[in-house]
C-alpha cells in the first residue's frame, strides 16, 4: 500500500510504498532515536589553482588511490517517533544509513570509473542513491609530492547531494557547509586532509538526489564530475 510521507516541519512531501507486515516488524524491533553526537565544523576548500588533480572518472585516476565506485539505492523507512511527538507515530529515516566508515559495501554493485557519467541510476522521481570510494593517498602524482597539500573532493551530482568523509558529515547552523547540498546541480567541494600523508586512507560516501525534490523529475541520478584536487 502507499502512504503519504507528511512531517511537522517537514521539507519533503514524498510517496512510497511498504508492507504492513514489515512495517510493524521494524517499528517492533527499533530502539528510539538517540541524540546525533554534536558534528564536526565544516572546512570550507581551497579555491585558485591545484598543484594536481585526480579524475575519479578514469581508469588511470582511480588507479592511483586504489579505489573502487559502488552504487547502491536508498530508500526511506519508517521509524519510531521523537520523544513526545503526540499525534505522530512515526518517523521516516533513510535506508541504508551508509554514511558511517564501518559501513560494509562489498555486496554493492562495482561501477567502473570510465562508465560512472553513463551510469544513470534510479526510475526518477525522488529517487536516492548511496556511492562510497575508500581512497589511498599516493606517494607522487606525476611529478608532484603531495605530501602536506590540503586535498579537496569536488563532485558533481544531478541533481544534489550530501558529503560523508570517514564516517563524518560535517556541519554548521547557518554558516557555510560544503560537505551538504550546495544546489541544483553545483559542485560540493570538500575538504578529506589538511595535510596529506602517503598510505592515508580515506572513506568518502555521496549520497545523491533527484531535485527540486518538491517537483521531483522523471530523470535519473548520475555523478557528473568527481576528482581530488591538492593545495600548498
Amino acid at each position: 500500500m502507499t502512504r503519504p510521507i507528511v512531517g511537522s516541519g517537514a521539507l519533503l512531501a514524498l510517496v512510497f510504498s511498504v508492507t504492513p507486515a514489515n512495517a510493524a516488524q521494524a517499528q517492533a524491533s527499533a530502539t528510539p532515536p538517540q541524540a546525533a553526537p554534536t558534528p564536526p565544523l565544516p572546512i570550507v576548500a581551497p579555491t585558485g589553482r591545484p598543484i594536481a588533480s585526480i579524475d575519479l572518472m578514469t581508469t588511470e585516476g582511480v588507479a592511483i588511490v586504489r579505489a573502487q565506485w559502488r552504487a547502491m539505492d536508498a530508500r526511506i523507512v519508517e521509524a519510531p517517533p521523537r520523544p513526545n511527538a503526540g499525534e505522530w507515530t512515526v518517523s521516516y529515516d533513510v535506508h541504508p544509513k551508509a554514511g558511517s566508515a564501518e559501513f560494509d559495501d562489498s555486496s554493492w554493485a562495482a561501477i567502473d570509473a570510465a562508465a560512472l557519467a553513463k551510469d544513470r541510476r534510479g526510475g526518477g522521481g525522488a529517487y536516492m542513491t548511496w556511492y562510497r570510494i575508500n581512497l589511498t593517498m599516493p606517494q607522487r602524482i606525476g611529478e608532484v609530492d603531495p605530501g602536506r597539500s590540503t586535498a579537496v573532493f569536488h563532485v558533481v551530482v544531478d541533481d544534489y547531494a550530501e558529503v560523508w568523509v570517514n564516517g563524518q558529515l560535517p556541519r554548521a547552523v547557518g554558516k557555510p557547509s560544503p560537505n551538504l547540498v550546495q544546489g541544483f546541480n553545483l559542485p560540493n567541494r570538500v575538504v578529506i586532509s589538511e595535510a596529506v600523508k602517503p598510505g592515508d586512507r580515506i572513506q568518502i560516501a555521496v549520497f545523491g538526489m533527484n531535485g527540486p525534490i518538491s517537483l521531483a523529475p522523471l530523470n535519473p541520478v548520475f555523478i557528473r564530475e568527481a576528482r581530488i584536487e591538492f593545495f600548498k
